[in-house]
């Protein structure tokens, strides 16, 4: 493709050389002429001075005076930077102002010397040895009753002339330079006034595609440019208001669009993106305009999501169903997806609606789950009662030793559902706490409520031969609900004493860093699979079920841990490694820390 020129650049040169060019080919000329003009007047004026010689040196041929001849050469060669040479018809120098005529060569076979000797003013311009430059050289004859006496030549350096004449060359460049740099100023300045109103008409064309619909182009005074003008001004005002209509009627759908939390996505008959609204292009994590126009199966890698999208455009009927999306977390979409038509009702595509339903899904899991253990947890020890006490009423009298140890197990399992519901109630009352603000704070130092705890729980480490070793590595006050965090610790010291083998250690270690107060109680005990770690603060969630309740735990112990830690807008977490021990972390934001 060729490159593209501005006009200005068209039209500025071509003038500039129709101005340039003459006026280059007149200097060019005229310097030319002048050196030869200069050459000439050289000339006639050395034709003088041979004229004015030849009167001197005359009386002085018939009869050779040498010496005389010598001395008038001298004498006119003393005043001017010219040479004077008189020349015998022999070739023989009788006279010279430069040089010794002894010394110097016969000059018969000189060009303008064989001319005098003819009877005619001989010139020429040619390298002098004997001075090293160039000269200019005349030779007129002197004759006495027609008959050639001598020869006086008279020579001058080129040099000379030359330097007359680069200096008049050089006053015409200089000339020329200033002219040629006028008339490109008024070139460019011609050229402008050209361009310059078609230069605008474009910038207005331009902020015409641009959007700008409601600019005016301005009225150049050219017929032509301004009837143009009128009509491309005419064209931008109803473009404007065709453009109006469009965009409300856009801005309403995307409006829409927008606002929806559902995502939504069309798909023509080829499986390329028609359009994509914001909350889709997020659910499918996917830049919502470099998509437009490209396959589905290009920019969503997605397997059921293509089945979903193949599926509907094939059967031309409504499907709805789920997908999940695999990442750094996996996310569960719920899509229902229809046939798309244009206002002909003719299928050009599909539309789906995306909700991401991963929080949904899960809360489901987990209340079946809740549901499942609770029912689980309370039907057994009932299952038992019931039997225990229909066995008591059918043997009342009979045995009333077994009576006694029916009795103390089906009291034992009314303790155990006493503290699920406890439990339970625990939990529903710190999220009423924690949902209306209402957990009461008081300052304490984090060391004295870690110390109460161990205190609470020491008779149970005491029975395995357990020891709790305090590593408090900071005294700073905390602003804190002091019942529930002690709580959540008994909770956390109980949970480790139960899983800790007998005399192993128990170490708890608290921090100041840069964001939290850290609290670490890590065990010595058998560890838990990393595949549990997410799930282990859910409710009635138990890792190994049989053993947890051999134990004597309820299932709340860690939710309750979690929950009250959320209360205070912090957050725990836990790290395992099966068979080397559990370390259960609190972090308390820095915000409850009172500057000392």
């Amino acid at each position: 493709m060729k490159r593209k020129t501005r006009l200005i650049w068209q039209i500025y040169p071509s003038y500039l050389a129709i101005i340039l060019i003459p006026l280059i080919a007149v200097s060019i000329y005229t310097s030319g002429h002048l050196r030869h003009f200069y050459l000439e007047q050289t000339e006639k004026g050395m034709a003088t001075q041979a004229l004015l010689l030849e009167k001197q040196i005359l009386p002085h041929l018939s009869p050779l005076n040498s010496r005389r001849i010598q001395q008038v050469c001298n004498n006119a060669g003393e005043s001017i930077d010219t040479r004077f040479t008189v020349i015998l018809t022999s070739g023989k120098v009788v006279g010279d102002s430069l040089e010794h005529p002894a010394k110097m060569d016969n000059h018969r076979d000189r060009p303008e010397i064989m001319k005098a000797m003819s009877g005619h003013t001989g010139s020429s311009i040619r390298y002098s040895a004997t001075l090293n430059q160039r000269m200019m050289y005349l030779a007129k004859p002197v004759k006495q009753n027609k008959n050639i006496l001598a020869i006086i030549r008279i020579s001058i350096p080129v040099t000379a002339v030359d330097t007359v004449t680069k200096a008049i060359r050089r006053r015409i460049m200089i000339g020329g330079v200033l002219a040629a740099i006028l008339s490109s100023l008024l070139c460019l300045y011609v050229s402008r006034r050209i361009v310059r109103p078609i230069e605008e008409m474009r910038k207005g064309a331009d902020k015409f595609a641009k959007g700008a619909l409601g600019h005016r182009l301005f009225q150049p005074r050219t017929l032509e440019l301004a009837g143009l003008a009128d009509a491309m001004n005419q064209m931008a005002k109803e473009l404007e208001e065709r453009m109006k209509t469009v965009i409300s009627q856009r801005n309403e759908y995307e409006a829409v669009l927008s606002s929806m939390i559902e995502g939504v996505i069309a798909i023509d008959e080829n499986e390329h993106v028609i359009s994509v609204n914001r909350s889709a292009a997020r659910i499918l994590d996917v830049d919502p305009i470099a998509i437009k126009g490209r396959s589905i199966q290009e920019v969503i890698r997605n397997r059921d999501l293509h089945e979903f999208v193949t599926e509907t455009l094939s059967r031309g009927s409504h499907i709805e169903g789920d997908f999940i999306i695999h990442g750094g977390k996996d996310r569960i979409i719920n899509i229902h997806s229809i046939p798309l038509y244009d206002p002909g009702e003719n299928r050009i595509g599909m539309l789906a609606v995306l909700n991401d339903v991963t929080k949904i899904r899960h809360l489901e899991e987990v209340r079946q789950d809740f549901v499942a253990n609770v029912s689980h947890e309370i039907k057994t020890p009932l299952t038992t009662i019931k039997g225990f006490v229909e066995t008591i009423i059918n043997n009342f009298d009979e045995d009333r030793e077994e009576t006694q140890r029916f009795l103390s197990i089906t009291l034992k399992h009314v303790d155990r559902l006493n503290a699920i519901i406890c439990d339970l109630l625990i939990l529903s009352e710190i999220e009423q706490k924690d949902e209306k603000k209402e957990i009461n704070l008081s300052q304490i130092k984090i060391g004295n409520v870690i110390e109460t705890a161990i205190q609470v729980i020491t008779s149970k480490a005491m029975e395995k031969s357990i020891q709790i070793d305090l590593s408090c590595n900071t005294d700073a006050m905390l602003n804190i609900d002091v019942p529930l965090i002690e709580q959540a610790l008994v909770n956390l010291l109980d949970n480790a004493i139960k899983y800790s083998p007998e005399n192993s250690h128990i170490r708890v270690q608290t921090d100041l860093t840069e964001s939290d107060v850290h609290i670490c109680i890590s065990d010595e005990g058998m560890g838990i699979p990393k595949e549990h770690l997410p799930r282990l603060f859910e409710r009635f969630y138990r890792v190994d079920k049989a053993r947890s309740r051999n134990l004597g735990g309820t299932g709340l112990g860690l939710a309750i841990v979690k929950h009250i830690i959320l209360a205070h807008s912090g957050r725990v977490s836990v790290d395992s490694t099966p068979g080397m021990g559990s370390a259960f972390s609190i972090y308390l934001p820095k915000k409850l820390v009172l500057e000392g």
